[in-house]
């Protein structure tokens, strides 16, 4: 299975944000063992430098830390046409819509993230983590 893990869910392993870094903990420990093959999207890379360079005012840190999730998940070029196809979609926020047709156009099985309502009309299977890692334990019973 191949799963594109919205920022959030990132940013709750990297910061320890509670009580959601728990879950998502567990899904990069499902990714370094290979029990699924997860994915961020390269402007989410760019989100992630961002928010940790803010957090930890050390850009050789916040480098350090994207250079680690290049080796743990893929990394999915977001095209123009992703960002087009966002325009008209019923997803009303631009940036869940550029993911979703990231996503849709990289044939993920599935998005996870915390913020279900705004993914609601995606035509991406999205998961909350902790219902992303019951199916992954699921598949591997």
């Amino acid at each position: 299975m191949r799963a594109l893990l919205d920022t959030c869910v990132i940013l709750d392993v990297l910061q320890s944000r509670e009580p959601f870094s728990d879950d998502a903990q567990t899904i990069f420990l499902l990714a370094a063992n290979q029990q699924f093959v997860g994915c961020i999207t390269a402007k989410s890379s760019t989100d992630i430098y961002y928010l940790m360079h803010r957090y930890t005012h050390d850009d050789k840190q916040s480098r350090a830390v994207l250079s680690k999730l290049f080796m743990l998940f893929e990394v999915l070029d977001t095209a123009g046409t992703d960002c087009r196809h966002a325009i008209p979609s019923q997803i009303t926020d631009y940036e869940d819509a550029v993911m979703i047709a990231t996503a849709a156009r990289s044939e993920v099985d599935c998005i996870v993230t915390r913020n279900t309502h705004d993914y609601a009309k995606s035509s991406v299977t999205v998961f909350t983590p902790e219902e992303f890692i019951a199916k992954i334990n699921e598949e591997n019973e």
